[in-house]
């Protein structure tokens, strides 16, 4: 039995026809600024993305190469325009501790990728919303709010249950700061137990009670036994020194997405695998138009 493989590009679709529906309506044109340093393959490609996300949607996109010296001052011209507004930096800039320090600088209220550290507490707290009456929601990072999205349109989890992901175990193969510890605390925050695995050895990020934030636990549970008892799989090593996934791994029923620029699993997996999906980056770019949307209206509320 063939998987069934989900294209990206046709679910971010339907979250961009109703982008544009109500960016149509606004009184304004949305703006948002992309900072690129260099010529990192990457940060160029996704720079692509968005450009041509933009243009669909009716979005204007200034692009603006500068010197990674260039970007604190780019930076903070952006949040002083009150015509900019959404701010995008493609890392890496410095690869350092510093590229933290960037995602800081970005006005809170202009960061349409949700790393700014106000919007990291937010998810770890698993505050949804970020004001006293609950009317405006809290940013979620691009690429893990993608990840979600796309489990939805792959049916493994339950959109309009308080827990859309309760009873679900996940293995999760990245713990960045960027997307791989943001992604099991918001599948942990969903209902999901999550075995996180990175360099360093597993966590366990299992669901807090009574809807509290999620609980990060030591655990000593190896590859093999995790994959074995996942429902879902997900991948996101840059590294051609990891084991891809094999097919022996994994259950039939298994959802299975990956992340990373590198393909993470053998074919094996990919024909066992109940469903594939192969990568992310139409979503990323579309989840970064929509928080842009959704900070512009928290901003009039």
């Amino acid at each position: 039995m063939q998987p069934l493989v989900i294209d990206p590009g046709q679910v971010a679709e339907k979250f961009r026809a109703e982008l544009r529906i109500e960016i149509a309506r606004l009184p304004e044109r949305l703006k948002l600024v992309g900072l690129l340093v260099a010529d990192h393959g990457p940060s160029r490609t996704y720079a692509e993305y968005t450009q041509k996300g933009c243009d669909d949607v009716g979005v204007q996109f200034d692009l603006q190469a500068v010197p990674r010296l260039g970007v604190e001052p780019a930076i903070r011209a952006a949040n002083a325009d009150p015509g900019v507004h959404g701010v995008l930096i493609y890392y890496p800039v410095f690869g350092t501790e510093q590229d933290g320090y960037l995602r800081d600088l970005v006005d809170s209220n202009k960061d349409i990728e949700g790393l700014h550290s106000f919007w990291a507490r937010c998810l770890y707290e698993n505050r949804r919303f970020y004001d006293a009456a609950q009317k405006k929601k809290s940013i979620l990072p691009c690429t893990p709010l993608a990840v979600l999205k796309l489990l939805e349109a792959a049916g493994a989890l339950d959109a309009n249950a308080k827990a859309p992901l309760a009873g679900r175990r996940v293995c999760v193969f990245n713990r960045s700061e960027v997307v791989g510890r943001p992604l099991a605390a918001m599948l942990s925050n969903d209902g999901a137990e999550v075995v996180s695995f990175d360099i360093d050895g597993p966590l366990l990020f299992v669901p807090g009670r009574a809807g509290l934030a999620h609980e990060v636990r030591e655990t000593t549970i190896d590859r093999r036994t995790a994959l074995a008892a996942a429902d879902i799989v997900i991948t996101g090593v840059p590294s051609r020194e990891f084991e891809r996934i094999r097919g022996d791994e994994i259950r039939e029923d298994t959802v299975c997405l990956n992340f990373s620029t590198r393909a993470n699993y053998d074919d094996s997996a990919v024909q066992k695998a109940r469903v594939f999906i192969p990568r992310v980056g139409p979503m990323t770019v579309t989840m970064a138009l929509r928080n842009t949307l959704r900070l512009y209206q928290n901003s009039r509320l």
